[in-house]
């Protein structure tokens, strides 16, 4: 078990103190850059980099320049909280990540003492469940994602949904929301498949999947472990519909998993490919600046320091309360904000609201089948 004293020495370890100018606004990115989630860390750390060159090379945030630090959480919650206890002794103006559920769960604890801005990755539903008044989404919770998806599920005329997910925070808190939206359109869980975080073999796993002999399968696991289980579901020779949330599509599955992912059906709250031309534009950007297309992960990061500024720019001044009590039901425009890509509106628990998407991959790329309202739209 890390003790306290362990950790402080960890953290002291791993976070090199940067230098700052005078007037820099510090930030810090609590990020995984290596361990198990080294493919959604890297993206997302990306995403950052752009959007602060961006910035930067515009003058700044009212006047001031942008000094970005990331910090490598390793993946491990431990770490997450070390770096973001470390951290916080240099008092950032706001911190960035982590992308884990379960690395956001120990670390905001640490932000929310010290009344610092959390603008985080993680999708579990239960972290902004938990009343913290300085934590914010950059992607839709599971509350928000789930229901559209067994909404699709229903319009489609299934009755039955074999379920297999990712035993970490943000598996549980996707398959039980799954389960709940799918009990109350009468659709039947006809088996419920628990798998490893890092598994490599899903031989067992894909056989258990054909026997249940459902109408189709839902699948919510990790970068690695999706490609993983849909290379070993084609080999099997599957052939229901196979349906997922962001990451199940996402750019870095399609590129591991090769052809099995082609037919992957998701709803994808972010993608270089949705009909929009702010969104299109990101993505030749960061194409350009890195040799490979970003997933939603680097959108997420790219907006996210985009978000930074545009709370600040409403507020007019640095201040971290007035930052975070701010952005608790603002709303933004792209046409005003276009960093933030689309139109966005946050609520008091700190999740957002916007349009999202229904996606099919075909030969190796996403193709936008729906577009879907914000769930607030009337």
């Amino acid at each position: 078990m890390l003790t306290r004293r362990h950790a402080l020495l960890l953290s002291t370890a791993l976070f090199a103190a940067p230098s700052y100018a005078a007037d820099d606004i510090k930030i810090v990115d609590n990020v995984e850059l290596s361990g198990t989630g080294v493919t959604s860390g890297s993206m997302w750390a990306k995403g950052v980099d752009l959007a602060v060159k961006e910035i930067n090379a515009a003058g700044g945030i009212l006047g001031r320049k942008i000094a970005l630090t990331h910090q490598d959480n390793q993946s491990q919650a431990q770490v997450a909280k070390a770096v973001a206890t470390k951290a916080i002794d240099d008092e950032p103006y706001v911190m960035l990540g982590p992308i884990f559920s379960g690395d956001v769960n120990v670390s905001m604890a640490v932000t929310e003492d010290a009344e610092t801005p959390m603008i985080m990755g993680g999708e579990a539903a239960n972290l902004t469940q938990q009343g913290k008044k300085y934590l914010f989404r950059t992607s839709f919770s599971q509350s928000s994602a789930m229901p559209k998806v067994a909404n699709y599920m229903q319009k489609q005329g299934m009755k039955s949904i074999t379920v297999v997910w990712i035993a970490n925070d943000f598996g549980k808190g996707g398959r039980d929301t799954m389960v709940k939206e799918l009990a109350a359109r009468n659709i039947k869980v006809a088996a419920d498949i628990s798998t490893e975080p890092g598994q490599m073999d899903y031989s067992a796993v894909v056989v258990n999947v054909a026997k249940a002999q459902a109408d189709a399968l839902f699948v919510y696991l990790n970068e690695e472990e999706s490609a993983r289980f849909l290379i070993a579901l084609r080999k099997l020779g599957y052939d229901k519909p196979v349906i997922g949330e962001t990451v199940l599509a996402s750019q870095r599955v399609i590129e591991l998993a090769g052809p099995a992912a082609n037919g992957v059906k998701a709803h994808v709250g972010l993608s270089v490919d949705a009909p929009n031309r702010l969104v299109q534009e990101f993505g030749a950007k960061f194409k350009a600046a890195t040799g490979f297309a970003s997933d939603h992960n680097g959108i997420k990061g790219y907006t996210a320091a985009y978000l930074i500024k545009a709370v600040t720019e409403k507020i007019g001044k640095f201040d971290r309360k007035l930052f975070a009590s701010t952005l608790h039901t603002a709303s933004f425009t792209a046409k005003d904000q276009p960093g933030l890509l689309m139109d966005v509106s946050f609520d008091a628990a700190g999740d957002l609201d916007r349009e999202s998407y229904l996606v099919e991959v075909k030969d190796g790329k996403q193709v936008i089948t729906e577009t879907l309202p914000p769930l607030g739209k009337k």
